[in-house]
């Protein structure tokens, strides 16, 4: 009675101890960042609004079926995504095994040695077993100064961190599979212009053979028609070149086998709408997943110092065990044969040459490298969404230019070709009017092209896509 009294003092006095406990090092305290009062680049409309384009899905965004399907496709199959998912169950596991060295580990087993001997002398033996035993036992390091706590506080914060890690690999995903099939479209509608051309001055080149075997125009001129018609057709190889190895992209990005991929939705280029909601600055902080998982990173690195810190702390360890034998099957389970003992032992760092100290600088240190990582991804957040604002504002400026420069040269290139079947104009003058003609056309392909990804990045810079 006397041995079972003393090890239920014994741990109900380390359990006692244990709740009394403290957790060392210091409790998260998120860093102050000056967070500006609007988006440079910003309209007015977009600063005094709550609303923001992040805040609606990424289908209400892109609204071409074709690229819908292409997103929703890269969301299932993509590797990146998931081995990012992957990286997210593998830290569960992570957690549950940190966490779990705050509990009493229990075992049990018995052993059990028996021989059947032959009489000897006339002496038989009634049972063949000589010995067996069975026993439980457990051993406890109470968590005093919280170091466990804080490794499990760390472990928490990695799974957290890469839980946000996957949702930053999903925008950028939902990012990059929007640019590439706008890249597709802006290449087809350029392999289109270039089709358009090609005929045009094959006509050119027909009518300048046709006046230079009647007479009319020199065979310079004859020379030149067909200069335009090689300058246009060359660029035709190199735009299928490119519209094949883009779709090979796309086709990596959805996890399939380099192929063909649907890109023919004639609305992909349309100009996006004006005064486009940003929303409040301050909320950008809470919804970029590159900030949230430098933020986590950050906590785990505070974790961290409070586990260096509790390595300077005594700690104890309990062990006991209770178990139960007998040398034959009939006495194996008697009570008389119990044996109970438990052991603690405490020890306390003394002199290490200096490792402990060095752990703790090295957290404190690792610490304030992971505000300055924390820092920098605001910081580059703001200037994301600036740049894409400036981006989409400009681009659309440039776009409506280039459509005036086209109509100009249209024009141009119209009345050249009139002035020179009247004998007014030189040839030169066709082939400088339509030279600039399919660059102003090919140009205002960039230009649209560079207002619609304006606006996807834009969404990627908000953090809208991941939710």
């Amino acid at each position: 009675m006397t041995a079972k009294l003393t090890y239920r003092s014994l741990i109900l006095t380390a359990g006692c101890l244990a709740i009394a406990g403290c957790t060392v090092g210091p409790n998260y305290r998120q860093p102050s960042y000056p967070t500006p009062s609007a988006y440079r680049g910003a309209d007015n409309s977009s600063v005094t609004s709550a609303a923001s384009l992040a805040d609606e899905k990424w289908a209400q965004v892109f609204a071409e079926p074709e690229l819908q399907t292409l997103i929703r496709t890269a969301l299932t199959n993509n590797y990146d995504l998931r081995i990012a998912a992957q990286h997210v169950l593998e830290q569960q596991a992570q957690v549950q095994i940190t966490r779990a060295q705050q509990f009493p580990q229990i075992t049990g087993g018995g052993t059990g040695i028996g021989a059947s001997i032959p009489p000897v002398a006339g002496a038989n033996i009634g049972s063949p077993l000589a010995f067996g035993s069975f026993n439980l036992g457990a051993s406890w390091i109470p968590d005093f100064w919280g170091l466990y706590r804080r490794q499990t506080e760390a472990a928490r914060a990695q799974l957290l961190a890469q839980t946000w890690a996957q949702r930053a690999v999903q925008l950028s995903l939902v990012q990059q599979v929007a640019t590439a099939y706008l890249e597709l479209r802006a290449l087809d509608r350029q392999i289109e212009i270039t089709r358009q051309t090609l005929n045009v001055r094959q006509d050119s080149v027909k009518l300048t053979e046709t006046l230079e075997r009647g007479g009319s125009a020199p065979l310079s001129d004859v020379r030149q028609a067909e200069q335009l018609l090689y300058t246009a057709s060359s660029q035709l190889p190199q735009l299928e070149q490119q519209v094949q190895q883009q779709e090979n992209a796309l086709s990596y990005l959805l996890g399939a086998n380099p192929g063909p991929v649907a890109h023919t939705d004639p609305n992909a280029l349309t100009p996006p709408p004006q005064d486009v909601p940003t929303g409040i600055p301050s909320k950008l902080l809470a919804r970029r997943p590159d900030i949230q998982q430098a933020e986590q990173t950050l906590i785990e690195a505070n974790a961290q110092i409070g586990v260096a810190r509790a390595q300077f702390f005594p700690q104890l360890s309990i062990t006991a065990s209770a178990g139960l034998g007998g040398n034959e099957f009939s006495n194996l389970f008697d009570i008389s044969g119990k044996t109970i003992y438990g052991i603690g032992s405490l020890t306390q760092p003394i002199f290490e040459g200096g490792k402990l100290r060095g752990q703790l600088r090295l957290a404190k240190e690792t610490e304030k490298e992971m505000v300055l990582s924390y820092q920098r991804a605001i910081a580059g957040a703001f200037r994301d969404v600036s740049n894409a604002l400036i981006a989409l504002n400009k681009q659309r400026a440039f776009r409506e230019q280039q459509e005036k420069l086209v109509f100009a040269a249209q024009d141009a290139t119209r009345l050249a070709r009139v002035r020179y079947q009247g004998g007014a104009a030189a040839y030169l003058e066709v082939l400088t009017t339509d030279s600039t003609l399919y660059a102003a056309q090919l140009n205002l392909v960039g230009a649209q092209q560079g207002e619609a990804l304006a606006l996807v990045q834009l969404y990627s810079a908000l953090g809208g896509g991941w939710e």
